[in-house]
Order: structure tokens, then sequence, then C-alpha cells
């Protein structure tokens, strides 16, 4: 891999503000006119194509108050009783629309779905086989807090047929951990992952915060050196934004105990320099992987993509959304369900769905979309894949976007192809990328201060 370079005045100068482009345009531009019949309409246009089905599990234990996911703190399990019952009845109802497509990748996300008990977990999935066909290389995927679980969950878990498993560690810090309300032993997580690994599980990601309460650059190299000897296949190293007016837990946090602006950066700028040693390749923005994993190879061949649950190397299937916020990417319409219990349960009491608002792209949209995720997924773009796409000439079509990369290309981050044609980002600019991605934003210039700091 090519040597990794971290240039401070590059970094000062861009530390903005701006999208992650899970989606574009963003989930901000969701509107409350879109409805359940525009879903439905959008579900019946491209009915050949596979599907990614993502079920949100709201309930925690407790709360880790760095958390902004969407989450109920409970510790009666017979809840999620409940919400299965209500589950089951979106399910049913949806899958009429989906009928005889095959579902290539399944993902379990919340708040915690390993708060399910063995018997809940196996009615999921009863469930979900029920109403939707499984491919049989399916790639199945659940989101897992190790404070709560036995090492033989994950033998009901394979049995299930999951083959991929994410865990939280966001640091291994004790001071930290406790102020976070997150204290996890360190020799079971390890013992998880080994566990996972004799069980068949062939892709293993961990996550890791940065810029967490009493964190420094030497307590958190610790925990990257830690990570490093668990061998995970993709790391995610994420940035904590410090938002309590908009995520209450988040004032149970002591601001005079986060690390500066500054120690953040340099945390990151450690970490990445790390992972690059220990043969991490540098997805994007904040996720890592080792470069035989898939999402690598998918990145070298120029066929990553990106959608809400981040990178994936299923770009042709569907996103179908279940649950309680879960937010759906069909074709050219993005939808979401209710935030709130209450309200999930009496929209699907009523309608049997709970589609809240979406966003339908224009003929435009799509277009910005498509370059937008190129740049984002594979660090640079040809123009003629667009212009043969779109009947468009790209250098007339996008003049001004293409005048904004002066800056980009004065300052290295962006390399223009000799045939001009096209651009490239170099391992130097990757930092940068979600700044190359903004200039074709129509959306995002007016509304930066709404989204959390890239860096």
């Amino acid at each position: 891999m090519a040597e990794f370079t971290w240039d401070q005045k590059l970094i000062d100068k861009y530390n903005l503000s701006g999208p992650r482009y899970t989606s574009y345009p963003t989930a901000l531009e969701f509107s409350d006119k879109y409805t359940n019949v525009d879903f439905e309409q959008a579900l019946q246009k491209y009915p050949e194509r596979p599907l990614s089905i993502y079920i949100h599990i709201p309930f925690c234990h407790t709360l880790c108050y760095f958390c902004a996911c969407n989450k109920v703190i409970t510790r009666h399990k017979e809840k999620a009783d409940i919400y299965l019952d209500y589950l089951e009845k979106e399910m049913a109802y949806r899958a009429k629309s989906l009928q005889g497509r095959k579902v290539n990748q399944f993902h379990l996300g919340g708040g915690t779905p390993t708060y399910l008990v063995p018997a809940q977990m196996r009615r999921l999935m009863e469930m979900a086989h029920k109403y939707f066909n499984f491919t049989d290389d399916v790639e199945m995927g659940i989101e897992i807090d190790p404070r709560r679980i036995e090492l033989n969950y994950m033998d009901m878990l394979v049995d299930l047929g999951f083959n991929r498993i994410s865990i939280g560690i966001q640091d291994f810090d004790l001071q930290v951990q406790e102020a976070v309300n997150r204290v996890q032993d360190k020799e079971f997580i390890a013992a998880l992952i080994a566990h996972s690994r004799e069980l068949g599980i062939n892709s293993i990601n961990l996550d890791l915060i940065y810029g967490l309460p009493f964190q420094t650059v030497d307590k958190f190299a610790n925990t990257l050196e830690d990570v490093i000897k668990l061998n995970p296949d993709r790391l995610s190293v994420f940035n904590y934004a410090h938002l309590p007016a908009r995520v209450p837990g988040q004032a149970k946090i002591k601001e005079d105990t986060l690390p500066s602006a500054r120690t953040k950066l340099d945390i990151f700028a450690h970490s990445i320099k790390r992972l690059h040693q220990a043969d991490f390749a540098f997805i994007g923005m904040d996720h890592f992987a080792k470069p035989d994993n898939e999402l690598a190879l998918a990145q070298k061949a120029g066929v990553l993509h990106r959608n809400f649950q981040g990178y994936t190397t299923h770009g042709e299937a569907d996103l179908v959304g279940l649950g309680l916020s879960s937010i759906s990417m069909v074709g050219d319409t993005y939808a979401q369900n209710a935030k709130t219990t209450l309200e999930y349960y009496d929209l699907v009491e009523k309608n049997s769905q709970a589609i809240v608002k979406g966003f339908a792209l224009s003929d435009e949209d799509c277009l910005r979309r498509d370059v937008i995720k190129q740049i984002i997924c594979n660090f640079g773009i040809d123009y003629r894949d667009f212009e043969k796409l779109y009947n468009i000439d790209f250098k007339e079509h996008f003049k001004d976007e293409i005048q904004l990369l002066d800056t980009f290309i004065a300052d290295g981050i962006v390399v223009p192809h000799a045939d001009g044609n096209g651009f490239s980002i170099p391992e130097s600019g990757k930092l940068f990328v979600r700044h190359v991605c903004m200039a074709f934003d129509e959306y995002s210039n007016l509304k930066r201060a709404s989204f959390s700091r890239i860096l």
C-alpha cells in the first residue's frame, strides 16, 4: 500500500462539518409528504433486483452515554416479544410486494440485537425465513454487545445462519469505559472472537470511537494495539460528536473530560498511521479493512458501494428496512419508519406499515448520487462513464463543480487525469474525500451546521 501522509495544514484548513453520504440527498431532505404509496410504487419499479434486508432491534439493557442511535433502554425482556409481534405484522405486509425477490444480504442492527434471548432470536429468524426468500450464500450480519452474552450465544447465531459480526469496543481503557457507562471485559471479547472464528464466522468488524472522555493519544494507542492483536477483518474508528442538545444521554458526559480538538486529531492521525503499518487498507473516512477483505478488493476493482449500512459490495440490491426508525433505499427513493415505539406500534396496528417520511430522487439527484458514490467509494471518477449512462456532457453539466476542484487540485487532494476526463484522489487526499463530494452536492452548503465535523 502507498504510504499514508498526514498534512496538518490541510487538516486545519478543511476540518469543517459535512455529510457522511450514506445517502444522497441526505436524510435531512426527507419529507412527510412521501407516503407508503410512493414506496410501494418504487418496490415495483425494479422487481428483478435482489434484496438487502435490515431489521432494527432498538432495545438495550443500559444507556451508553455517547450513543446517538435510536434505542429503548429497558430490562424487561417481554417488551421485545411485543416488538416482535408488531415487526411480524410489518414483515407480512411488506413481503407481499417482494414475492419472488431473493435476499442476498441480511443485517440486524440497533440498539442491541443480542438483547434478544435465544428464544426471541430464533423466533425472529423464523419470521424472516417465513416471509422472505434467502439465497444459499446470503450474507448475514449482526451487531453484538459483548457485555450481555455468553460464548454459546454465538453457537446459536451460527446455527441460525449468521456469518458476520460487528462488536462495539469503543475503548479498552477502564477510565474511559466508566465515563461512558460501558465497562466490558477485554479477555472475554478476545475469547468471543476466537470462538467465533472456530465456528466459521468469516467476517469480524470491531468498532472504536475517538473523542470520548479521558482519552489521550497514548491511551488510545494502547487500545489500538490490543485491537490489532485481535486481528479483525474490518475496523471502524468513529469520531465522537458531542451534541447533548440533540442527544440527551450525552449530557451525562462532562464536557471538561473530553479531549481537545487537537488531541482528537492527534488520536486519529496516530490511528491511521498505525493501522497502515498493521496492513489495514484505508477504505475511507473512518473504515479500514485487511487488503484481502472483500471491501478492499471491491474498492481496488472500482466497484465498492455505499448505503445506510455503510460500505458494501451489494450495490445491486435494494435495501428494505424493517422495524423502528429503519431506512429503506429502493431504486431512486428513500423511506423511513417512525422513530418512537408508540408511533411505530400505532401505525403498524392501523396500516401494517410505519413509513412516516421519505424522498423521491429526481434524475438530477440520481446523477449526483452516482457521482458522489463513485467518489466516496472508489476515490475518483471517469467522466465518460456518466456521459454514457446519463447522456450528458459531464464537463458542461458540472462546469461550476469542476471549477470548485481547483482548490483541491492545488492542495494535492485531487489529481486530474492526464486526458482531462476525470480525476483521482491520492493516498494523501483520502481524508478529504467528503469535501470533494460536497462540491457536487446541491443540498449541503446551506446546512453544514446540521452535520458533524468531518475529522
